[in-house]
């Protein structure tokens, strides 16, 4: 069974490096969005299961999608990935319902695991 897979972060590059980080196993179809309003657009027409997301984002960031996942009557796991890594900020996002807060550059092991514990693989 395919998980269905949101990447959201507005450099190219980053997600590249999140979608080369997931484990070869995870059998996946993806989305990709270059900020927050793209995010919540895909996010309300595709049933998404797992959003890795960057909170430094154009239009609308990553504390601005968490919001409007907030306000859903279900909403998919998020892992937000980010080089923002103020206690604040962590605090914030995991108050909004993010599963987890990872540093950028991900960590391929750190994601495998991180995955493993929320139960896809």
């Amino acid at each position: 069974m395919s998980l269905t897979v949101l990447v959201a972060d507005d450099s190219k590059l980053s997600r590249r490096s999140v979608i080369r980080a997931l484990p070869p196993e995870l059998e996946t179809t993806l989305f990709e969005a270059t900020n927050g309003k793209e995010a919540i657009d895909i996010l309300a027409q595709s049933p998404v299961q797992l959003v890795l997301l960057d909170l430094t984002m154009p239009e609308v960031d990553g504390v601005g999608v968490l919001e409007y996942l907030s306000e859903q009557p279900s909403s998919p796991d998020v892992i937000v990935i980010s080089a923002d890594f103020q206690p604040e900020k962590q605090r914030t996002v995991m108050s909004l319902g993010a599963k987890r807060f990872l540093r950028k550059p991900l960590d391929k092991e750190e994601l495998a695991m991180t995955l493993f514990e929320l139960g896809y693989l």
